[in-house]
């Protein structure tokens, strides 16, 4: 639509051009000498010209709506597959001098500063991404319901989005640590201040998320917010990437079958304010990048090597279950923000500091800015 207006104003520009020069430049060969009739005949020509290619034109401010509405898809498009590059900034701290020279039992990554921030370039500028507040979040988020399901990294991304909603210095949050992390259990919270509600599910198999998937649908009931991921358990414990690539593919029917929406981002102006989140968005945390010589024992380093490790990567390319490959779920890319942030951000070569999961919270919260059309 767009195309065939801008191509209309293009030929009736052609048009006027002929029909408006020409017979002025003849009119002005032979009206030289008198301005004023030179001048008058061309503004009846011109006058001519609007009245008969007015029919052709699209209203103006319905070609405006237009270019405006293409410009605002175009830019939230091409923000979201921005969303993940982050840039660090990793250097020693104060203590680390006295790591060196100590037997400190302490990990070497508790001895290193981690700042980020979304990469310096003009693009990345132009989408005004931003570090969300508790305010903000919680605005964000108010009276939504989230899920996060998965293993070990979906359990570190939870508490660090509670952090950043609770705040680290509440009182609750001694009490969300210790509950949070009780082996191998779900978690349930629920933000008075908010509504908003949070659940947990302890999920270390892409199984156990076609499971909770096939749960949600038989009870009609979405999250606003889904947030999975599951790899390394399989890696450990049954280590055969086509297997994976196979429940991953079960996985994304479930997902396709139960969504009452489409992926597909809506061409509607972004809003102002704080409005709840009303469709559902959902998030596959991807695998962090895995340090073998860091693992911390003699099975994980045998099996999670790197070739393992890409193969599993590639099945879930495969599997086209991300939105990057044409499926529902939009990637949280722990590879690079893990691999960026490098071997002085993680103890056991696996498990990440919290600056990474902080990161991955932020690039969640910056698409959920973007998919529900709002702005800070």
């Amino acid at each position: 639509m767009l195309m065939m207006m801008l191509g209309a104003v293009q030929l009736g520009a052609a048009a006027a051009c002929v029909v408006v020069l020409v017979p002025m430049g003849m009119a002005g060969w032979h009206l030289s000498r008198n301005k004023m009739l030179f001048f008058s005949g061309a503004l009846f020509i011109s006058l001519a010209i609007c009245v008969h290619l007015t029919p052709y034109f699209p209203s103006v401010p319905d070609f405006v709506t237009s270019v405006s509405s293409a410009v605002v898809f175009d830019h939230r498009s091409s923000c979201i597959n921005l969303v993940n590059e982050i840039s660090w900034e990793v250097k020693p701290n104060a203590s680390f001098h006295h790591f060196n020279n100590t037997q400190n039992s302490s990990s070497i990554a508790d001895f290193y500063d981690k700042r980020w921030d979304w990469s310096d370039s003009y693009k990345l500028k132009a989408c005004e991404f931003t570090k969300l507040s508790k305010s903000d979040a919680s605005d964000l988020l108010n009276g939504s319901w989230v899920v996060i399901a998965g293993d070990s990294q979906a359990r570190l991304f939870t508490l660090s989005l509670l952090n950043l909603i609770l705040g680290p210095q509440s009182q609750r949050m001694d009490s969300v640590r210790a509950d949070l992390f009780k082996r191998h259990s779900d978690y349930s919270v629920l933000v008075n201040e908010t509504g908003m509600k949070l659940d947990f599910i302890w999920a270390p198999y892409v199984m156990n998320l076609t499971n909770l998937v096939m749960n949600f649908k038989t009870q009609k009931n979405c999250p606003d917010v889904m947030i999975m991921g599951a790899g390394l358990w399989h890696m450990l414990h049954f280590t055969n990437a086509s297997d994976y690539d196979l429940h991953l593919h079960i996985l994304k029917t479930q997902v396709v079958s139960f969504l009452p929406f489409s992926t597909e981002l809506a061409m509607n102006e972004p809003v102002t304010g704080s409005v709840p989140i009303k469709s559902s968005h959902l998030f596959w945390l991807g695998m962090p990048v895995l340090i073998n010589g860091m693992l911390n024992t003699e099975e994980k380093r045998a099996k999670m090597n790197d070739a393992m490790w890409h193969a599993y990567d590639k099945a879930l390319g495969d599997s086209k279950l991300l939105r990057q490959t044409g499926g529902p779920l939009f990637l949280l890319d722990f590879q690079s923000l893990t691999w960026n942030c490098g071997p002085h951000c993680t103890s056991d070569g696996m498990h990440y500091d919290g600056a990474i999961y902080e990161a991955a919270v932020q690039i969640m919260l910056n698409t959920l800015l973007i998919e529900s059309h709002q702005t800070l």
